[in-house]
């Protein structure tokens, strides 16, 4: 009692409105948990404590833990909450265990109740100061990326701070060629719809942050999903669904179209495009409603429906203005096979010398698989294995001299598809290892004898390949079976298994727990290293784009560490290991004149300055000398393409991603009940995702086309040095391949 009668009290004085300026006369919704989110947490701290390969039980050191988490999921950028109040918040640091345990959430209720207020108050705030005049004269700057600053200490520092936000957002708009009335206009909506995405957050989306905290407190692959999340969680590793055939994403307040589905109706319709943004839904011949605003996954809800079924889309095209006409978009429903995510080949042709050279690209964004039609017994279910094995002799009757796997931001999938598409490219024995939480090893082998492709191969990574890309490079690898190409990947070994938690529920009772994915086990290679937080590392280095400090294992702080067990007993296919110097010295003088890895390595020096300094001006004229100067290296870029090649060259170019740009969600995928789950959440880069997508559809993106001139070069060794073959790849001769 005297504890409950505590919170109550914290939260009236922490939720008392400050100095700042007075909230929304809409107000703020107090949201409060039920019954069943409270079973749900005990049960999957149950699990967590006990099955978890890192279990930790749940007490004092781990609520503070949670508590620190909890915040940072509310308020990652310290944008919101002040100093003071996580002071008056660090009474109860270790009591989030004891409201679990106890089965109690008021109190991480009641601190997302508190952000709310702070986050009213800074929106009123915000919007305010778009009735005063901006000065951008001075020169100051404002910090992009506020994860390690500090908490603004008062209120007088947090209005500083969002003075400079908003004096940010208006002069993006201003070099964008808006009048002021525009500006003030578009942003006041902007704040607006700020605060009615929030109140559109409901008690299962708290919950859901919540347990987060918790399960991503233990390690960072381990989630709680609620019974809405749960119910999306498998169409991405099934490749279908029933809609429109468009890939959403959410960007300020619209949903913009982020991919099209050829063949789908949003494709054949003709009328929808990538960046448009769609702002009313309506069924059939109904009104519409409006979606501005709106959560992504209620947008999709609606938009998802039954086969054959209409749907019609009010859409403000992607090069429309704020204020452009709207056009209204009827398409009828039908199943989609989402085969944009498929594997899909390509040949690039190499020129050495008088000499040309085939090399078969394999795209593969994800280790997909129908277990459901797998189950089922149907001889035409959907695998990533099963893709690539026919497009292997597609390639074989176009005569390639090579092969290259590309598994750029290939954030895994299922282990199954690792295993068994490892085995189009050795003739039997054991992929990967696994350990369990309670230290029992075991292996899983490719059991067909023969090989699929026997000719070399290449597999190009960089660092969003994770997991099933990691597994499937690595044996690849510790079979001296081909070259890995590229930069470090993530480094992500550990298996992950769902939990549906619904079975705890009392069976007289209608209720949903929601599931848990949660680590079990940890990958490791066949050689007894593991892919986890090292990743792999490729035998030819190819500069590196990533931002390693915020991007991939290593940049978690609870990360599993790397440790080593004994090796499998393996027979390796071959080894590389003397082409790799002769190779990585012709790649290196190579890109030493190519323009394109020169403008290549700029933008990397450049992306690393901006991460570095973390900060953007605040003065027009320096802003706009800025945005100038980078125009007019991208027209003498664009030039020098131009008279070199076709529209599709220049957009096919490989580009770094922005460093401004914040990650957003992904989709996340579920398959077997154990297996690799790939990455998921905010551990994605979109704007990586989206650069990769883009030059992966055209071969002529510097990465790609010099991870071909590399097997190039590797195939020009073997006809200079005919022994040379016979001795790394001694396989060729030894196995006979099947027809």
């Amino acid at each position: 009692m005297k504890k409950q009668m505590f919170i109550v009290a914290l939260a009236v004085a922490l939720a008392a409105p400050a100095s700042f300026a007075q909230p929304d006369k809409v107000g703020v919704t107090q949201l409060k948990p039920i019954p069943s989110q409270a079973s749900a947490a005990l049960w999957a701290s149950k699990m967590l404590a006990r099955h978890h390969y890192k279990a930790l039980p749940l007490d004092d050191a781990m609520s503070e833990k949670i508590f620190d988490r909890y915040f940072k999921t509310l308020d990652g950028e310290k944008m919101y909450f002040l100093q003071s109040d996580i002071d008056q918040f660090d009474v109860v640091r270790n009591k989030l265990d004891d409201a679990i345990n106890n089965e109690n959430l008021t109190l991480p209720f009641v601190l997302f109740n508190v952000y709310q207020q702070r986050f009213t108050e800074r929106m009123a705030y915000a919007r305010e100061l778009l009735k005063t005049k901006l000065d951008f004269t001075t020169d100051e700057t404002y910090m992009l990326d506020r994860e390690k600053a500090a908490w603004p200490k008062n209120e007088d520092e947090a209005r500083e701070l969002w003075r400079k936000r908003v004096k940010n957002d208006w002069l993006r708009l201003k070099l964008a060629g808006k009048d002021d009335k525009a500006i003030r206009e578009a942003l006041d909506k902007r704040y607006d719809n700020y605060q009615v995405r929030l109140r559109k957050l409901n008690n299962e989306d708290v919950f859901q942050m919540f347990m987060n905290a918790y399960a991503t407190s233990i390690e960072p692959h381990t989630n709680y999903l609620g019974p809405r999340a749960a119910d999306n969680f498998d169409i991405a590793m099934r490749l279908s669904l029933e809609g429109i055939g468009a890939v959403l994403q959410t960007r300020e307040e619209y949903t913009v179209i982020r991919e099209i589905v050829a063949g789908s109706p949003a494709g054949l319709s003709g009328k929808l495009k990538v960046g448009d943004r769609i702002v009313g839904v309506a069924q059939g011949d109904t009104a519409f409603t409006d979606v501005l605003g709106w959560r992504i996954d209620d947008v999709v809800q609606l938009i998802r429906g039954p086969k054959d079924s209409a749907v019609r889309l009010d859409v403000l095209p992607a090069d429309a203005g704020t204020d452009g006409k709207h056009i209204a978009v009827s398409l009828v429903r039908k199943k989609i096979s989402m085969e944009e995510q498929s594997a899909k080949k390509s040949i690039i042709e190499v020129r050495d010398g008088g000499v040309k050279r085939r090399v078969g690209v394999i795209s593969l964004p994800t280790f997909y698989l129908d277990f459901d039609a797998r189950r089922r017994g149907d001889k035409d279910y959907k695998s990533a294995t099963r893709d690539v094995a026919r497009i292997l002799g597609e390639l074989k009757k176009e005569k390639v001299d090579n092969v290259l796997i590309d598994l750029r931001n290939n954030g895994g999938g299922s282990l199954i598809e690792a295993v068994e598409l490892t085995g189009l490219f050795i003739d039997k024995g054991p992929v990967v290892q696994q350990r369990t939480a309670e230290g029992r090893i075991e292996v899983e082998s490719d059991t067909n004898a023969g090989l699929a492709w026997d000719g070399p191969v290449g597999v190009l990574i960089n660092r969003g390949s994770a997991s099933a890309s990691e597994i499937f490079a690595a044996a690849i690898q510790d079979y001296g079976r081909g070259l890995i190409i590229g930069e470090p990947s993530f480094g992500k070994g550990t298996v992950q298994t769902m939990i549906n938690l619904d079975r705890f529920a009392p069976p007289s009772e209608k209720v949903h727990y929601g599931e848990l994915k949660m680590t079990i086990a940890q990958f490791f290679r066949i050689n007894g290293g593991t892919t986890q937080l090292r990743g792999v590392s490729p035998d030819i280095k190819l500069p590196v784009t990533s931002d390693n400090e915020n991007f991939g294992e290593s940049s978690y702080d609870n990360a599993l560490p790397y440790v080593s067990i004994k090796p499998a007993s393996y027979v390796a296919s071959g080894d590389l290991k003397e082409l790799i110097a002769p190779l990585q010295k012709r790649h290196e003088a190579r890109i030493a004149k190519d323009k394109d890895f020169q403008y290549l390595q700029e933008d990397i020096a450049e992306m690393r300055k901006l991460r570095k300094e973390n900060a953007i001006s605040l003065n027009e004229v320096v802003r706009r000398k800025e945005r100038d100067t980078q125009e007019a290296k991208a027209k003498l870029r664009e030039a020098r393409l131009a008279s070199q090649g076709t529209v599709d060259d220049k957009e096919a170019r490989s580009k770094v991603p922005d460093p401004t740009t914040r990650p957003a969600k992904a989709v996340a995928v579920k398959g077997s009940p154990r297996q690799d789950d790939g990455l998921q959440a905010d551990e994605r880069s979109l704007a990586a995702e989206l650069a990769a997508e883009k030059a992966a559809k055209n071969a002529k993106d510097v990465m790609l086309q010099e991870a071909a001139h590399i097997l190039s070069d590797e195939v020009a060794m073997f006809k200079t040095d005919t022994r040379l073959a016979s001795r790394v790849m001694p396989y060729r001769a030894a196995i006979k391949l099947p027809d």
